[in-house]
């Protein structure tokens, strides 16, 4: 199976875009927040979702 196959989008609370001070800062709390999902790696962040892998 591709890679492409295995894409998904999960959809990222807006309090982390808020909380964010600046984009390193949205990146660790995206990171902090994709932990309830450990089967997922984040790949990018776009229009409110982190675009993730399947490990």
């Amino acid at each position: 199976m591709s890679q492409i196959e295995d894409k998904t989008n999960v959809l990222l609370p807006s309090w982390i875009f808020k909380k964010a001070q600046d984009k390193e800062h949205l990146k660790d709390l995206v990171l902090q927040y994709m932990k309830r999902y450990p089967e997922y790696r984040v790949k990018s962040i776009k229009n409110g979702f982190a675009i993730c892998i399947k490990s």
